[in-house]
């Protein structure tokens, strides 16, 4: 199912070198798939990874109407499941195509099964260590196929109404759909079982967990958001950043642990340029920067 508009949000997966295998898994999996762009780090320089000169850094992809990035990043962060995917299918025959798909060569977190929420569930790590919940069932009217699922365990726990109402309340339009809280026996009374909050484009979930995963929210999963002019950057880097903290290259971890790239919509296609030089220009440019600026990088990548 496509989305009826384009979401300025766009999750990024952050890999080792796989990137182009993840792509093919994916494409191989999801109906309908296709690679939107690719980008590829410096010809000229040296870069942060330690990859090739030259070789794949990004693979934009589209599943089911959502856009994933895949990051060739290096070793430094692996994806957990704090941080994973709804994949929501109407027959329980695809949901069975599905997870057995995300489960080759993968591990099982849940098994694929009937559960008092769906007739057919189940929790699956790809091979890449990217976390699926895939269900069959209704989906809520509008709803997307795909939709990421932040899971607030561990120092995060109670807080993801928290921070379902923060991000409606920093994205134009968005709103809390749902909030389903524990009653007594099932968890912690008042703590989010299953939160939905629509971002313009975007669709989250969000539930507390309070069994101990061991992990919690790391740059390995995080959010692009695309802007169109400084403005837009310099509105969504403060309130994003509120309370978190901000790094390099246009990212930062908002107060909940969760990571953001606030990136110009321009990005995409100065880094998937066919002009090579142009490309490690405005690349280089962006190492150099905290917060992006737009008007430097284009300048940087029409080397003015």
């Amino acid at each position: 199912m496509a989305r009826s508009s384009p979401s300025r949000i766009t999750p990024c997966i952050w890999l080792d070198d796989q990137a182009e295998q993840a792509a093919a898994l994916y494409a191989g999996t999801f109906p309908g798939a296709r690679t939107v762009a690719t980008s590829r780090h410096s010809e000229s320089a040296d870069n942060p990874s330690g990859r090739p000169r030259g070789s794949v850094l990004t693979v934009e992809l589209e599943l089911a109407g959502q856009r994933f990035t895949l990051l060739n990043g290096g070793p430094l962060f692996v994806p957990n499941p704090s941080v994973s995917f709804f994949v929501r299918t109407a027959a329980p025959s695809e949901a069975d195509r599905l997870f057995a798909a995300l489960a080759e060569q993968g591990e099982t977190l849940m098994p694929l099964g009937a559960y008092p929420w769906s007739e057919r569930y189940g929790w699956v790590k790809d091979r890449f260590g990217v976390s699926w919940q895939v269900i069959a069932g209704r989906r809520p009217p509008g709803a997307a196929s795909i939709v990421p699922c932040l899971m607030f365990s561990g120092p995060q726990h109670g807080r993801a109404e928290e921070a379902l109402r923060a991000y409606a309340a920093v994205f134009p339009g968005g709103r809390v759909e749902q909030v389903e809280r524990y009653a007594a026996g099932e968890g912690p009374p008042g703590t989010v079982k299953h939160g939905r909050v629509l971002l313009g484009g975007q669709e989250l979930v969000a539930m507390d967990s309070h069994v101990a995963h061991g992990t919690t929210f790391n740059e390995a999963l995080s959010f692009q958001v695309r802007c169109e002019d400084q403005g837009e950057v310099d509105r969504y880097w403060a309130a994003l950043g509120e309370g978190g903290a901000h790094g390099p290259c246009g990212w930062l971890k908002d107060r909940f642990g969760l990571s953001w790239q606030v990136v110009p919509a321009a990005m995409d296609r100065w880094m998937a340029s066919g002009d090579g030089a142009a490309r490690d220009r405005a690349f280089q440019a962006m190492l150099k920067m905290t917060k992006l600026d737009i008007a430097a990088l284009q300048r940087a990548y029409e080397g003015r």
